[in-house]
């Protein structure tokens, strides 16, 4: 989700299985002969298994060409220190005549995805041990992201016209949600910069039999306000104490908690507003983003 659309971007490349298998002839031939299977498609990329260990990580348009380069670049180093997985590619593909992009073979990381696999309660202190893992001063290097390395107030036009969307198509923000978003707009930034994954949603977050199993699709990471990623919280959790956990064994201060519950409020308006156009998964995980934001702004 790297750039605020107006729905879910069109593809500018046909990512099919067969011509996946042609990359992996023409650059990884020890692998072509695997069986391949698409099993996702991004608003940047298609995500492709190959055979039992394996998965092709190939964009869909161009925006997302320089993104998988910041994924192969940074995640490696990352990995060893974080205390869940995360998709660090273990080959590299390059653009050649038949395909224009960078793109990655991963490890397939076992789980299924947290909006239709919800994490249990108690999975709430391994999500703070793992941004707090992740939140560390980045270099001088680190990527830049000018759609997540903001402050709210850069969000609040686009954010506030697709909120006036959503009232025009009966889905309007009831008045907690819109005290917790001026709240936030109105917070400022009380943390240096850090590393942030910078997209922490339902549908990159994998679990397994009730726990956290893997983070995720990392395009947006960049060196920014670590409550970016904590907005994660009200997209994962539904019980109101293990929000509250969250919070704490993150220990968060207070501007803290409202700059994320702020960036939870853009991440369910956006989620919502494309959703109800053509994605009726991320429309109910928009809707459960915003109700949780309610309850506990109530």
């Amino acid at each position: 989700m790297t750039q605020d659309s107006a729905t879910s971007p069109a593809a500018e490349v046909d990512i099919t299985t067969e011509l996946a298998r042609e990359l992996l002839r023409r650059q990884h031939p020890d692998l072509a002969d695997g069986p391949i299977r698409e099993v996702s498609a991004g608003w940047d990329n298609v995500i492709l298994r190959l055979g039992e260990t394996l998965a092709l990580r190939l964009p869909r348009r161009g925006l997302a060409g320089p993104l998988i380069r910041n994924e192969q670049r940074w995640l490696p180093e990352l990995a060893p220190r974080l205390p869940l997985p995360i998709p660090a590619p273990l080959r590299v593909g390059v653009p050649d005549e038949i395909y224009p992009f960078h793109w990655s073979v991963q490890p397939w990381l076992r789980g299924e995805a947290a909006d239709l696999a919800p994490p249990k309660a108690s999975e709430a202190a391994r999500f703070a041990e793992f941004f707090r893992a992740l939140h560390v001063p980045p270099p001088n290097d680190a990527p830049r992201n000018a759609h997540r390395d903001c402050p709210l107030s850069q969000k609040q036009v686009a954010t506030e016209q697709r909120m006036q969307n959503l009232e025009k198509s009966g889905e309007p923000l009831v008045p907690d949600v819109m005290r917790v978003w001026h709240a936030a707009l109105e917070t400022g930034i009380d943390t240096p910069r850090s590393w942030i994954a910078g997209d922490v949603h339902a549908r990159n977050v994998l679990v397994e039999a009730g726990k956290l199993s893997a983070f995720i699709d990392w395009g947006d990471m960049c060196a920014g306000d670590p409550a970016t990623d904590l907005a994660g919280i009200w997209a994962l959790f539904d019980a109101p104490q293990a929000r509250r956990d969250a919070i704490a064994a993150y220990g968060m201060s207070d501007a803290m908690k409202t700059r994320a519950m702020g960036w939870a409020v853009f991440f369910g308006v956006i989620l919502l507003e494309t959703g109800l156009k053509d994605t009726p998964r991320h429309a109910d995980m928009g809707r459960a983003t915003l109700r949780r934001l309610a309850e506990d702004a109530a």
